[in-house]
């Protein structure tokens, strides 16, 4: 391979690398690679060694950029005092370290002989590390010891050949002298944290962290008078203060990072499961739903159902997006707040809901200054208090974006959950006696076109549509492509959360039965159905829901999200 070209061939005399103890200081290269595998990434590891001392130091490829975050990481061992050092660089002040005894990972080894290994005479040894078979080749011909991998540092010699299952594979592949000492372990190695401190800052610096909302409250009976100069980090209320949006500025990522959303919810006062919803504000559009919020729900596009009633703010047209709904969740039965109100003999109650839920595939669609949005439906005036953060995961070290071949195509086209609930917008229970009919346009170029689907059921009742389970059927230009049943039959695996759920005579919870597509304390999971059989040009989808029917003051409805999700080259969009 062309990186090799640098380096001595590794079947030259094993005499050609040694230069035992009448070199100051020595140089060896280790590559990485999967056995049997033709074309792939390698990667190396140098190894600089000095009066019994050794650095390792992984030699990143030559990337243009690298991603923020990234932190120069060395390993420093004494084999004198057989202590080793992780250190952090991240800049001249600010670096870390943490402290490791070597062997202290209690390593057994079992002894299978000699081998000669591209020239060198070598002891080998056998392992297993977390049902992970090891083996390990070493040579004390060159009178040093050296490894690239500290786990393994109590082995005396030079490592020549790491062999994981018997394919993934660090091998040795030059060793080169130099006539002056060098410093390996410096005398300041930083500031000093555990191993487990070291790991988490070295994690946690790669992640990239928008942090949208901070124990924020969603509670009935406080609006937020919104002026235009209102700066990016103001929270706004609206719909009596059930609703909350916030104005955030997001990069423009490479592909290759995975992004999260993370809510954390608890109880202030509301003792009941209530919907809730995180949502984008699209704006690129005439009309967008801020419009509904500002000016009123009367203000954005709608339809009529046939039974008269209006459904404002809903779906796509050409003028007006709807909101792009992130998560779909549902609050606990009054976590926290009333946790000392009733105690069941092997429960512990727990502190807050948490969800966590990945949206990489809709967050191209969250670059620059981008409105967020988090609904609870309540009436209570303590209501719920929530934490939200939106985290990209690196997948590589490079940042890469010019190069980038594709980009993601976005279009969401309905979302019936009524987030403006306790601002005039009506429930979602017009399936009865209609469907939702909904026309797009898919543009010329997009591939791997899919659905992101999100339904659930409701009506609290026994006979109501959150206990029973009915099929949706998706309707493509007049023919069922796709039928669907949410449900959740593991509600009671949530029972944690819940302190103040009904308990029946026979041992069960109310907030154990299953549910259409929910459970108290849960989000739902998006379905995803395959459209890549369309053509570019115009289509109508209908989503077709057998509701049951209304029983006295009762009601079912049904909150379904669309979004639109393909792929296309980026000359095909200039």
């Amino acid at each position: 391979m062309k990186h090799l070209t640098i380096f001595l061939v590794a079947t030259l005399l094993a005499s050609s690398f040694c230069f035992a103890q009448r070199t100051v200081s020595h140089q060896l290269i280790y590559q990485s690679y999967r056995q049997g595998v033709e074309k792939q990434d390698t990667s190396f590891s140098i190894v600089k060694h000095c009066k019994n001392q050794i650095s390792i130091t992984d030699s990143v490829k030559n990337l243009s950029q690298t991603i923020p975050g990234l932190a120069k990481a060395v390993t420093y061992i004494n084999y004198d005092s057989l202590i080793g050092f992780s250190q952090l660089n991240y800049s001249e002040n600010e670096n870390y370290y943490a402290s490791f005894n070597l062997g202290s990972k209690h390593i057994t080894y079992t002894s299978e002989g000699y081998e000669t290994i591209n020239g060198f005479k070598c002891n080998k040894y056998s392992t297993s590390i977390n049902s992970n078979r090891i083996d390990l080749w070493v040579t004390s011909d060159c009178g040093i010891n050296a490894t690239p991998l500290s786990q393994f540092g109590d082995l005396k010699g030079i490592l020549v050949k790491y062999v994981r299952n018997g394919s993934s594979v660090v091998e040795l592949k030059n060793i080169s002298k130099q006539k002056r000492a060098i410093e390996i372990i410096p005398q300041n190695l930083g500031s000093k944290r555990t191993q487990k401190e070291l790991d988490n800052i070295r994690r946690n610096k790669m992640i990239i962290t928008y942090r949208i909302f901070d124990n924020d409250r969603i509670h009935w009976g406080v609006d937020t008078k919104w002026t235009a100069d209102m700066p990016l980090d103001s929270v706004i209320h609206f719909a009596g203060g059930t609703l909350i949006l916030k104005y955030i500025n997001i990069d423009k990522l490479p592909q290759h990072y995975q992004i999260f959303a993370e809510l954390h919810t608890h109880s202030e006062g509301d003792a009941y499961d209530r919907t809730g919803s995180i949502f984008v504000i699209p704006t690129n559009f005439e009309w967008s739903f801020y419009d509904a919020l500002t000016k009123g729900i009367s203000s954005v596009p709608g339809f009529r159902s046939k039974t008269g009633e209006e459904y404002k703010g809903m779906t796509v047209n050409e003028n007006y997006l709807p909101i792009m709904e992130l998560i779909r969740f549902f609050t606990p039965f009054g976590v926290k707040h009333f946790n000392d109100r009733v105690q069941i003999d092997g429960i512990e109650w727990a502190n807050e809901a948490y969800y966590k839920q990945e949206i990489t595939d809709i967050f191209p669609s969250m670059n620059g200054r981008v409105l967020i949005g988090a609904f609870i439906g309540n009436y209570d005036g303590g209501g719920h208090k929530v934490t939200l953060d939106i985290k990209a995961y690196p997948g590589s070290y490079e940042w890469d974006i010019e190069n980038e071949d594709t980009e993601e195509w976005i279009l969401p086209i309905f979302n019936t959950c009524n987030v403006m609930e306790m601002a005039g917008q009506n429930y979602p229970r017009f399936f009865d006696t209609d469907s939702l009919k909904v026309s797009f346009v898919i543009p010329e170029g997009i591939e791997n076109l899919k659905l992101r689907y999100i339904s659930t059921g409701h009506g609290g009742w026994g006979g109501g549509d959150e206990f029973n389970p009915k099929e949706n059927k998706i309707i493509i230009d007049g023919e069922t492509v796709f039928t669907h049943t949410p449900w959740r039959s593991d509600c009671g695996t949530f029972r944690e959360l819940n302190p103040v759920s009904g308990n029946f005579w026979n041992g069960v919870s109310s907030s154990d039965y299953s549910r259409s597509g929910w459970c108290p304390g849960t989000a739902t999971q998006p379905t995803y159905f395959d459209l890549s059989h369309l053509s570019a040009g115009k289509h109508n989808i209908t989503i077709a829901i057998p509701q049951g029917k209304a029983e006295g003051g009762s009601f079912s409805a049904w909150s379904v999200s669309g979004v639109l999700i393909g792929t296309k080259t980026k000359s095909a969009s200039k």
